[in-house]
C-alpha cells in the first residue's frame, strides 16, 4: 500500500450495518510512501495506522 499527504484512507466496517471511516494521511512514516501513517479522523482523532486488508486509499488529485 502507497500513501502521500492528503491522500484519504477508507476503513470498512467488518459487520453488517458499521459505517466507513475515513482518515486523511497528515504524515507518512515509512519509506516511499509506505505504512506506518498519522492520520485524523473524520472526528478530529489522530493516530498511527498501518492499514490492514479491509481498508482502501483514495489518492488525492
Amino acid at each position: 500500500m502507497q500513501a502521500s499527504v492528503g491522500d484519504r484512507i477508507v476503513v470498512h466496517g467488518r459487520i453488517v450495518g458499521q459505517r466507513e471511516r475515513i482518515a486523511e494521511v497528515i504524515e507518512v512514516l515509512g519509506e516511499n510512501g509506505s505504512p506506518p501513517y498519522r492520520v485524523r479522523f473524520e472526528d478530529g482523532h489522530e493516530t498511527l495506522m498501518s492499514p490492514g486488508p479491509d481498508t482502501v486509499v483514495r489518492h488525492f488529485q
